[in-house]
């Protein structure tokens, strides 16, 4: 009689705890989705040239964008305005808030080309350039930080040499590159280092590259990259002209010293620059990633010098700092985008934010280009032809295959004039 008892509670038990399992089961399962680059929103307003960078806060991500170029492209649409977006893992993402307009110390309050970057829970605001209703252009000493707790800025000890079209570049979490750029009448080859934990300026090794603007690069551990831009060509007859600079640099930082970094060149991936790239590494794969910009230089209005409209290049580039090699991949995007200042992991998805799409429409979208990882060694039944070329340092073509994300073999990657 008492087995009997015992089974008929059971039966009446055991149901309602699976279901209570399967329910704090599936919301386990439901917390822990990952929102994914095509959840989130497009930014209020088309805007390119803004400095764009994240941080992440209690395992939040933030995403920001600040100042850059609206969607008329003249001197009136530079702007000073800025965004935040939290993306939240345990819930969709929400929407894009306003942040304070980000302060000046010139008269004109809006600027282009400046660069950001996320160190530890705040966000570092460098440079940037002014345009008067003359054209006139100047370079803006400024360095604010922003912190997302507080959501005010800092104005910061200026840069020794206002730059703007540099690279930025983050290293132990603590010091801040920027690499060459333009300073109002010409490019430097300067590399001026930040302190963010003594708030000091020093200058690095200099850049041994022909000095240049509007070229991008990433870091990875103490390996630096950077490729392309545009250099000033003087004329003995007429006022400078800007061209292309086709041409990677390889630095590696001394452990010892932070402000000693062995240049060497770098092979080409392609041969052909490009201008206004993003770019970003990734410390998950050893990797730096370059994505889009346009092969024909061109003014903040996306018309080129040569006068001819600009367009943007379909194109990944990937250096893989252990192998020494190029990947050229082509991006996954609807549409190739140029005039960016970052490239940002969400989530394992590289997005840029904003930024210019085909006859130079500025655009709010928040485009994915490539997931990392994105290259798996598989077995050869499963290998398929995919397009993508490999170009070791010695010049020779390597193939390589890559897979979607969701292939079978996923599990085999180790995922260890005017300017």
């Amino acid at each position: 009689m008492l087995l009997k008892k015992l089974r008929n509670i059971a039966q009446i038990i055991t149901p309602k705890v699976f279901f209570l399992t399967f329910l704090m089961s599936a919301s386990y399962v439901m917390a822990n989705v990952a929102v994914t680059p095509s959840d989130l929103p497009p930014l209020p307003e088309p805007v390119a040239n803004n400095a764009v960078a994240t941080v992440t806060i209690d395992k939040k991500l933030y995403v920001f964008s600040f100042m850059g170029l609206g969607n008329g492209k003249t001197h009136n649409d530079v702007h000073n305005r800025a965004w935040q977006l939290v993306v939240n893992n345990n819930d969709k993402p929400s929407q894009w808030q306003a942040l304070p307009p980000v302060p000046s110390s010139l008269a004109l309050k809006g600027r282009l080309a400046s660069v950001a970057v996320g160190v530890n829970d705040s966000v570092y605001i460098f440079g940037g350039y002014t345009v008067d209703k003359d054209h006139n252009e100047i370079s803006t000493p400024d360095v604010y930080k922003y912190a997302p707790v507080t959501g005010k800025y800092t104005l910061l000890a200026p840069m020794p040499v206002p730059v703007d079209d540099a690279s930025a570049l983050v290293y132990q979490d603590r010091y801040v590159y920027l690499v060459s750029g333009w300073h109002n009448d010409g490019n430097v080859n300067l590399v001026q280092v930040y302190d963010t934990q003594t708030g000091q300026w020093q200058q690095a090794s200099p850049f041994l590259g022909n000095p240049v603007f509007g070229q991008a690069g990433g870091i990875v551990n103490n390996t630096v990259v950077i490729c392309d831009g545009v250099s000033v060509t003087p004329h003995s007859d007429k006022r400078r002209s800007f061209a292309a600079e086709t041409a990677c640099f390889k630095g590696v930082i001394d452990k010892q010293n932070p402000f000693k970094i062995d240049w060497r060149t770098l092979d080409h991936p392609t041969g052909t620059a490009r201008y206004r790239m993003a770019a970003a590494g990734d410390k998950a794969t050893n990797k730096i990633y370059f994505v889009g910009g346009s092969t024909n230089p061109y003014n903040y209005n996306g018309i080129g010098y040569n006068g001819e409209p600009s367009t943007a290049d379909d194109a990944i580039w990937t250096f893989d700092i252990a192998e020494g090699t190029w990947v050229i991949s082509k991006t996954e995007a609807e549409a190739p985008t140029m005039d960016h200042r970052g490239l940002i992991n969400v989530n394992g998805s590289w997005v840029t934010i904003g930024g210019m799409l085909g006859a130079q429409l500025v655009t709010s979208k928040v485009t994915s280009h490539f997931s990392t990882p994105a290259e798996v060694s598989c077995p050869s039944k499963s290998q398929a032809s995919s397009g993508v070329s490999k170009q070791a340092l010695d010049g020779q073509a390597v193939e390589v295959v890559k897979t979607a994300s969701n292939s079978k073999c996923q599990h085999n990657n180790d995922i260890n004039g005017e300017k």
